[in-house]
């Protein structure tokens, strides 16, 4: 059933550019496991073992003090349509914030979203692939605005306050580097 890979091949990538939403998991040796859903349009696909991903501001910021201290990433997909199938990509990741000198060419993939807070850049070790049987077939309505609408009422002020208030440590007190350079 499962089956491993090198890298990204032509129908993982035809997979992952068809689904709305991924999941992302960080951890430390010692914190919590950090698994967040994404969705919006943030994820490119670099190379066949390369991808990158845009963290808009959110409630927490696990991942950044995650990869800090132990650079170990997983993405995965679940088709949520046919054929049934769940897509994991592991591999090792760099954060970069807006003060980063790659920032400005790695945001130009990007549509401009309100509250962009730092992107992750990872290398993928190994690909992996295993039956989605139990993954219920679910439509995709729509993207929710929600998240762009509260960052572009805040603006760039209040973004900024509130990952001063929000974003500079994990829930385990890991910092996460959202100001200082590493």
């Amino acid at each position: 059933m499962a089956k491993r890979y090198p890298a990204l091949e032509p129908a993982h990538d035809a997979l992952i550019r068809a689904q709305k939403v991924y999941f992302v998991a960080t951890a430390t040796a010692d914190s919590r496991i950090n698994l967040s859903p994404k969705g919006l349009d943030t994820l490119r696909i670099l190379g066949p073992q390369r991808l990158l991903w845009l963290n808009l501001t959110g409630s927490g910021n696990e991942s950044a003090a995650h990869v800090r201290s132990h650079p170990r990433m997983t993405l995965m997909w679940c088709a949520f349509d046919e054929p049934p199938v769940i897509l994991r990509v592991y591999g090792t990741a760099r954060a970069i914030h807006p003060r980063d000198a790659d920032w400005p060419a790695c945001q130009a993939l990007f549509p401009d979203h309100p509250g962009a807070r730092q992107m992750f850049d990872l290398a993928i070790e190994e690909v992996q692939t295993s039956c989605g049987f139990g993954v219920p077939l679910m439509d995709a309505a729509a993207d929710r605005p929600t998240l762009n609408q509260w960052a572009e009422k805040k603006g760039a002020d209040g973004i900024r306050q509130y990952w001063i208030d929000k974003n500079q440590h994990s829930i385990d007190n890991l910092p996460t580097g959202i100001f200082e350079p590493l």
